[in-house]
């Protein structure tokens, strides 16, 4: 299993507006792929000075699938969030390998 991890420190005026976008927007279209079995959003538990952080995790069957959810949907499903909050967030990525379950 693969995660894809997206963490994303949002600026704290456009926060609310945000969290609504990706949980009623950005999420059910990277879902509607096909290529992930599930997602979650959670809250870093920190201190941000000009912002607050989140990590939304996607877990994809295999490789594969996350490989073309890159090439095939990414940089549309990316621009979107440009196109609605761009200058007021920061992120980057991260791919991680499941290892043991639990």
């Amino acid at each position: 299993m693969i995660v894809y991890n997206v963490t994303v420190n949002i600026d704290a005026d456009v926060q609310e507006r945000w969290i609504e976008w990706m949980k009623e927007v950005h999420i059910p279209d990277v879902m509607a792929t096909g290529l992930f079995l599930e997602s979650r959003m959670l809250r870093v538990l920190a201190d941000d000075e000009g912002g607050i952080t989140y990590a939304i995790q996607y877990t994809a069957a295999e490789m594969d699938h996350y490989e073309r959810y890159r090439a095939e949907h990414a940089p549309r499903l990316q621009v979107e969030m440009m196109k609605h909050f761009d200058g007021k967030f920061a992120a980057f990525r991260t791919l991680l390998e499941v290892i043991h379950p639990r």
